[in-house]
């Protein structure tokens, strides 16, 4: 079935309806989302959403079989996005293709943890890479602190913090000033790979 988010044959709608049949729990459904979106990380998932476990914000799409819950912030990345599974010799596949996951679709009213995903991954992750480093934001605190995890040859330098505070602090406070300041949880005692050593 074709819906304005997202595409499911009826082949994968009826793998999944049989997959939670299987499962035996009455009211299980389907939520789709994606991990990290508008990033080169970004991944879609598909993952089995019990009653309890839907979130209000998402959106409901009812197929003849199957109930699917969509996350809101995934939906402008889902944009031609299709779920199909494949009939084969070997029983069949699921795929899933989401030709925009990956493509920035950043505006103002996009998630304070979207907007900051996007500086790290085009703009202070391309600067690190000359380091063989990489951050990545672990999650937003009530407070409003990024809490950033650094690994390559970020991990374990002894230049971390001058990076941390004049570079990637600065840069994300100048594009998102609602953000209170970042924090590191790394464990730098781990320096196999630093790019530069403390002796």
């Amino acid at each position: 079935m074709t819906s304005k988010i997202i595409t499911i044959t009826k082949t994968a709608e009826d793998y999944l309806a049989k997959l939670i049949a299987e499962k035996n729990e009455p009211g299980t459904a389907v939520r789709v989302f994606i991990s990290d979106p508008g990033t080169a990380n970004a991944e879609t998932c598909l993952a089995y959403c019990k009653p309890d476990e839907f979130v209000a914000s998402d959106t409901l799409i009812s197929l003849p079989t199957l109930s699917v819950y969509v996350e809101e912030r995934s939906i402008p990345f889902l944009l031609d996005a299709e779920v199909n599974y494949d009939i084969d010799n070997f029983g069949g596949q699921l795929t899933i293709k989401a030709p925009n996951a990956r493509l920035p679709n950043i505006s103002p009213d996009s998630p304070l943890e979207d907007r900051v995903n996007y500086v790290i991954y085009n703009e202070i992750n391309p600067m690190l890479d000359s380091h063989g480093g990489l951050v990545s934001l672990v999650e937003i605190t009530d407070d409003k602190f990024a809490v950033l995890q650094f690994g390559g040859g970020c991990q374990g330098c002894g230049m971390v913090d001058v990076t941390l505070k004049d570079g990637i602090e600065k840069t994300l406070l100048e594009q998102l000033p609602e953000l209170a300041g970042v924090r590191d949880m790394t464990d730098h005692s781990m320096d196999e790979n630093a790019f530069y050593r403390e002796e």
